[in-house]
């Protein structure tokens, strides 16, 4: 028993080599970058925004296939690659906004805009959903990701489902400060606007939803950007008949509306600048 202890002892040594030898060879052998499918839903989809294949954080983000996903290191933030994000609107919404024929994509896209969407349907500045957060916080937590680059135009359209859900004032203006903010310091260069609350009007029956359209008016101003109201869109513009369900509206209500958007964002100045004009698809 002595000479085997004694012989143990030699030999651990070599042992211990033998297994660090061993360790190192697995680690260097191992890739040294990875792409990934990401699990984050992805915007809706549009001819400038389709669902995100892969993650990519080694790569430079002008060598990666259009709607891969790469990881800005100034933000560390899962960002979309866009096909022609220079010609490209941002559109963040909800319900009101994700059909591709909505009002909101119609009269941006009339401006001669592509588009990418963002948001989903039931969510709004303090709204969320069983399956994803509100505005800010989706956006925070990556449950729809933003354009990499530098997008001429980002439109916020909002407030039905706050006012369903009977979000408060504070909280409301709260929320839509910190999406602001957000927005301001990722694109600098970006012209933003905020569209409001889709309803009949004080007189004829708005309620809260034209209280949140007025509340998003004076968030607006505050903060010195474009703001179009829409709190009484449906009586003012002959809407109310063109509605599917008391909220969402019929293909001719979106033809309408549509028309009527983007009228107000040529008023205000926001149509495509020289050089950011659309160019033909190839």
């Amino acid at each position: 028993m002595r000479k085997a202890s004694a012989t143990f002892r030699m030999l651990a040594p070599l042992i211990a080599v033998g297994v660090l030898l061993v360790g190192c060879g697995s680690t260097t052998s191992a890739p040294t970058s990875t792409a990934t499918r990401s699990v984050a839903p992805a915007p809706a989809e549009t001819a400038a925004a389709q669902k995100p294949e892969t993650v990519a954080t080694a790569s430079p983000a002008p060598d990666l296939p259009v709607g891969s996903l790469y990881k800005n290191p100034a933000n560390n933030r899962n960002e979309v690659i866009l096909a022609d994000v220079r010609h490209t609107a941002v559109l963040i919404g909800d319900s009101q906004s994700q059909p591709k024929d909505s009002w909101p994509q119609r009269g941006i896209a009339a401006l001669g805009y592509k588009l990418h969407v963002a948001g989903m349907g039931g969510t709004g500045f303090v709204a969320s959903t069983t399956k994803t957060g509100n505005y800010i916080d989706a956006l925070q937590r990556g449950d729809w990701v933003l354009p990499y680059g530098d997008p001429p135009l980002i439109v916020i359209q909002g407030g039905g489902n706050d006012a369903s859900q009977k979000a408060s004032d504070t909280q409301i203006a709260t929320n839509a400060e910190r999406l602001l903010s957000v927005l301001k310091k990722r694109y600098p260069g970006a012209r933003i606007a905020m569209i409001g609350t889709l309803a009949k009007g004080a007189d004829n029956g708005g309620g809260r939803r034209t209280e949140v359209d007025a509340l998003l008016g004076r968030v607006a101003a505050k903060n010195s950007i474009p703001f179009i109201s829409a709190g009484d869109w449906l009586t003012r513009y002959d809407a109310v008949g063109d509605l599917q369900d008391g909220v969402h509206m019929k293909p001719s209500g979106h033809a309408k509306l549509g028309s009527v958007l983007a009228k107000k964002l040529t008023e205000l100045g926001l149509a495509p600048r020289p050089d950011t004009a659309s160019v033909p698809a190839q």
